[in-house]
């Protein structure tokens, strides 16, 4: 049974940094794609953050564009851990944090594309 779990979520202040880690179990991640949604409220869910691995050190990687040159995406395959680095923080940043896998090599978007989902993490950023 695959099981999603996140953590690192929490409260900062704008401009600050926070770092979600999701701990993935259940199959071998290598083969899939890890990403980050977020959810504010009142609002659709929608596309953080996305990366494969493509053997050796070669990842890709897709943001969407209000979070590129703020958030990282990383992966620690061996630890079968996702990660997303957030700096800069906004209060527009404020929402609960998704981790999510699919099977595959596209680093798709749309929420319907991923398969397994963590419970999620709250992300508050204050002004």
């Amino acid at each position: 049974q695959v099981q999603l779990v996140e953590s690192g979520g929490g409260s900062a202040q704008a401009g600050g940094s926070l770092r979600l880690s999701c701990a993935a179990s259940g199959t071998t991640f290598s083969s899939y794609v890890m990403a980050w949604f977020r959810q504010a409220p009142g609002k659709e869910r929608e596309f953080v953050a996305a990366i494969r691995w493509s053997g050796g050190s070669t990842y890709y990687r897709d943001y969407r564009d209000s979070v590129k040159g703020r958030f990282t995406i990383s992966r620690d395959n061996a630890k079968n851990t996702a990660y997303l680095q957030m700096n800069s923080l906004k209060p527009e940043d404020t929402a609960v944090y998704y981790c999510t896998v699919r099977y595959g090599l596209d680093l798709r978007m749309t929420a319907y594309s991923y398969t397994y989902w963590g419970q999620g993490t709250q992300v508050t950023v204050s002004s």
